[in-house]
């Protein structure tokens, strides 16, 4: 019974509306790495590192640790992806973001103690469930799923609530990621893949139906960040999210990324896949109208690095 549910699960995950969609070659659009931002540059200054450096840690951890490739390897067949794509995206993050740490031990030890932290997702006061229970929000509960539901709630914040003051409560000029859901330290994103709660939220459906976890509730921070920080349970998550940007970018805008983990690695640093598809299918559109080719998706500096060393990765991750 539980191989039919996943079956299942999957040809749900693998649906897509779109008739005709062009599949976008591997390999990097740009000729040069685009700017790398301020904020990556002088995160690696201030631990006396480089760039270099912290590709290599995380290709040696990729390259050396047989049960990482394992978990890597069972994520990536549940959710009907390649490892690299997984791969890429631990690169991004562990080369721009993060220093990857020397023992999977280490987060298993921080999950349990996020478990039993008593956080809550709040901003002044205010819980998210409360928050997202406003009229505003009343649009979004006809969504369907939860990368929908999400996505709603986030563009509603970002056209009514961000750098507003609404009820005599002044909200940042930042987004609803990082206004709602970073209460430890400065930090937005947690774990081996670096995942963003709230991202987590928004494939928590997905992870439920394939993997059999539970369901996360925005009410239980603890909960969602020890889901995020447990190494197994990460990559879950991170296959489930890699899975949705390809699916999102099929159906919405016409285009088949899955062959090409530089870019599903630049979504996966940037987020929002369905907004991004959206308006990637309205700018052609208008293009098409004008006369003018499609535009074709492009990787950022953090996707271009995964394509520029996809040959190494592959190395670790052969194509079956």
């Amino acid at each position: 019974m539980i191989r039919f549910a996943v079956l299942f699960a999957l040809a749900a995950l693998h649906a897509s509306p779109s008739s005709a969609e062009t599949r976008v070659p591997a390999g990097n659009r740009h000729a040069e790495q685009p700017d790398i931002p301020g904020g990556s540059r002088s995160r690696t200054q201030a631990t006396r590192s480089s760039f270099d450096a912290k590709y290599e840690k995380i290709r040696l951890l990729l390259a050396e640790n047989r049960s990482l490739q394992d978990k890597i390897r069972k994520a990536a067949r549940l959710y009907g992806i390649r490892p690299i794509h997984i791969a890429g995206a631990l690169v991004g993050e562990h080369t721009y973001n993060v220093d990857a740490m020397d023992r999977l031990q280490s987060y298993y030890v921080k999950a349990a103690a996020y478990l039993t932290s008593g956080v809550t997702f709040a901003y002044r006061g205010e819980n998210v469930a409360d928050f997202v229970a406003r009229p505003e929000f009343d649009r979004c509960e006809t969504s369907r799923g939860d990368a929908r539901l999400w996505a709603c709630r986030e563009a509603v914040f970002e056209a009514r609530f961000r750098g507003r003051t609404v009820d005599g409560v002044s909200y940042p000029d930042n987004r609803f990621g990082a206004v709602f859901f970073q209460p430890f330290y400065a930090g937005q994103t947690f774990g081996l893949g670096q995942i963003n709660p709230m991202t987590a939220l928004a494939v928590s459906d997905i992870v439920h139906r394939v993997s059999g976890y539970p369901d996360l509730d925005m009410r239980d921070a603890g909960s969602v960040y020890a889901a995020i920080m447990d190494p197994d349970k990460s990559l879950a998550y991170m296959a489930a999210v890699i899975r949705s940007s390809i699916d999102k970018y099929r159906s919405i805008a016409g285009f088949d990324i899955s062959r090409n983990p530089g870019l599903t690695a630049t979504l996966y640093n940037v987020g929002d896949p369905i907004t991004r598809a959206r308006r990637l299918k309205a700018e052609n559109e208008r293009r098409a109208a004008g006369g003018q080719p499609p535009r074709v998706p492009e990787e950022n500096y953090y996707g271009w690095l995964v394509n520029d060393k996809q040959d190494e990765l592959r190395a670790i991750f052969p194509a079956r």
